[in-house]
């Protein structure tokens, strides 16, 4: 299996489980997953990148979130601080790429306020227009968890931009 390929009802029923606690731990898992099931199941969470290990614990990232439609709960620390800087620095902090890569690229061009086209993207790396959507889904939607948005223009071309 690869990196980015379907969760298995099992995966996504302890994603769901765990996004519903605090601090988003799989653990309890259900009880009929034991031995050798349970540690495929953990090792197939974390090489996908929906769970990590923390502290002995394994909890979900925010593309683990994502996978279930959910949201990482704000820390109870944050909700009363008035400067929204340390809510950004916290979101920019999960999605970090490195700067001057294709990838880095890609989504520079559709942080714009009108997107970019497939087109202009295919020009700015010099991939094919199959590897371009492909990186979008694969990448900067799954992986990264960006919300992209597609819309057509009025010259008929179709922008993606992140939301």
């Amino acid at each position: 299996m690869t990196a980015q390929s379907k969760l298995t009802d099992t995966q996504t029923a302890i994603l769901k489980a765990a996004a519903g606690r605090s601090e988003g731990n799989i653990e309890p898992l259900p009880a009929n997953l034991r031995g050798g099931a349970r540690a495929k199941v953990i090792e197939g969470l974390v090489a996908r990148g929906r769970i990590t290990e923390f502290e002995g614990k394994y909890l979900l990232t925010d593309a683990g979130y994502a996978a279930v439609d959910k949201r990482r709960p704000i820390p109870k620390g944050l909700q009363t601080m008035d400067a929204p800087d340390d809510l950004q620095k916290l979101e920019v902090t999960s999605r970090t790429i490195r700067p001057g890569t294709k990838l880095a690229a890609i989504i520079d061009a559709m942080r714009n306020p009108g997107g970019t086209t497939i087109a202009q993207m295919m020009a700015d790396t010099g991939w094919q227009a199959h590897t371009v959507r492909g990186a979008i889904s694969g990448m900067v939607k799954k992986r990264l968890g960006y919300e992209v948005v597609t819309e057509k223009g009025p010259d008929g071309l179709r922008a993606y931009r992140i939301a």
